[in-house]
């Protein structure tokens, strides 16, 4: 391995507005993981990298935590080679979350020699690519890997019409990663910062400021940025059910709470008149524990308790709506949506019918669906057992999502 101190820069800070407004691309399935996960896997396999930092939109950590670690082979090769990764929060604009980047790899614990600046929207790229873009800022300094355009390029004035006939043969289309020793691109930054112009991309603030020059090789066609779901080849999607343009899966959960004295009886969000309540964790709505644990395992994201242990004081007497917003908001984020929701109670008392048109519009307006997705039924135990001697509440859930392909 070199013994260079080696830092990435994953950019993914974007609004993905071109990809329909419904997930950010980033977040897209890809081969056994998402466009995050394959780009962090193809730089990690190098076995050159040490510090990771991915720059993320505000408020976004725990979707863009999931998309990275979606493809397990991500802790594996971060824990075998002590990978050090953490997220950093954007700006308005790529130069400003590249910026925030660097002053977080600025520090004194980290202060990488070389740094590669990466779009979180390039995942096509080999391995081979990462290590001369790693060879060659080693080199000089400075790298860009970049093709030749296919098409004649023309530059044109401020009204339209072919200002300059420019010669292909002098001209490349550049690609990430770019890049750089670190104290120089840093120092670059820190000025670019200062004199109000947005820049295009790295290595144009590297020749505004350093007096230096940025040495280009040879990228690859397949290294192209996704701007559209199209861009992702149709055969990288999983193997889920597919039908037409979407692909569905359903989802089974399960929960069962003792009911108690002293604690308040909530299902499916709403607050039901009883002498006993759930007993749990959090508010003890079983209904939406059930819910929320077909919808994961649906979207192949886990289960409630690895997203809120029960060992957590913070989700002491938690809300579940809350909780089960949360859950969706991520599985949304990854371009699912739900088909329907169909859900059994068992309790013996009190009866759910006077309350079940409350409990649909409940659970279908924390997953911001209609109520006609949403049905609930309920049976009692017939007196036999721990349902029909009041003592618990069970439910099972069970849910239809799908994606577009």
């Amino acid at each position: 391995m070199n013994s260079k101190s080696i830092a990435l820069i994953i950019v993914a800070a974007g609004s993905s507005t071109r990809m329909g407004g419904q997930i950010k691309k980033e977040y897209l399935p890809l081969h056994n993981g998402t466009v995050l996960s394959t780009v962090a896997l193809t730089f990690l396999k190098s076995n050159q990298i040490n510090t990771i930092a991915v720059v993320i939109p505000a408020n976004g950590l725990e979707s863009a935590k999931n998309a990275l670690y979606k493809d397990p082979e991500i802790s594996n090769f971060i824990s075998a080679h002590n990978t050090n990764i953490f997220f950093v929060e954007g700006g308005k604009t790529r130069q400003e979350s590249v910026y925030n980047a660097l002053l977080k790899l600025s520090s004194k614990e980290i202060s990488p020699e070389y740094v590669l600046i990466h779009d979180g929207a390039r995942p096509f790229l080999s391995t081979d690519l990462v290590l001369n873009a790693i060879s060659y800022t080693i080199q000089y300094d400075a790298s860009v890997p970049a093709v030749n355009p296919v098409d004649t390029q023309k530059e044109i004035d401020s009204s339209g019409f072919i200002n300059r006939h420019l010669i292909r043969r002098n001209l490349k289309a550049v690609q990430t990663p770019q890049g750089f020793k670190f104290s120089e691109i840093y120092k670059c930054h820190q000025q670019a910062k200062l004199d109000n112009t947005e820049y295009t991309d790295d290595t144009e603030i590297y020749d505004r400021y350093s007096n230096k020059k940025t040495f280009v090789f040879d990228g690859e066609a397949d290294n192209k940025k996704i701007t559209y779901k199209e861009d992702i080849p149709q055969n990288n999607f999983d193997t889920s059910t597919v039908k037409g343009n979407s692909m569905f899966r359903t989802g089974i959960g399960y929960d069962k709470h003792r009911l108690v004295e002293n604690r308040k009886l909530i299902i499916g969000g709403i607050e039901i008149p009883f002498d006993k309540g759930e007993d749990g964790h959090s508010d003890g709505d079983a209904v939406l524990h059930a819910v929320t644990d077909a919808l994961l395992g649906a979207s192949h994201k886990g289960d409630i308790g690895s997203y809120f242990p029960d060992t957590d004081p913070k989700y002491k007497d938690a809300a579940s709506r809350k909780l089960l917003s949360e859950v969706w908001t991520d599985i949304q984020n990854e371009g699912w949506q739900l088909e329907n929701l169909d859900i059994v109670i068992l309790l013996e008392k009190p009866k759910f019918i006077p309350y079940r048109e409350q409990v649909i519009h409940s659970i279908a307006e924390t997953l911001k669906v209609s109520d006609d997705k949403v049905f609930v039924k309920a049976k009692t135990g017939e007196k036999l057992g721990d349902v029909g001697n009041s003592n618990c509440i069970e439910v099972f859930a069970n849910c239809l999502i799908s994606k577009g392909k």
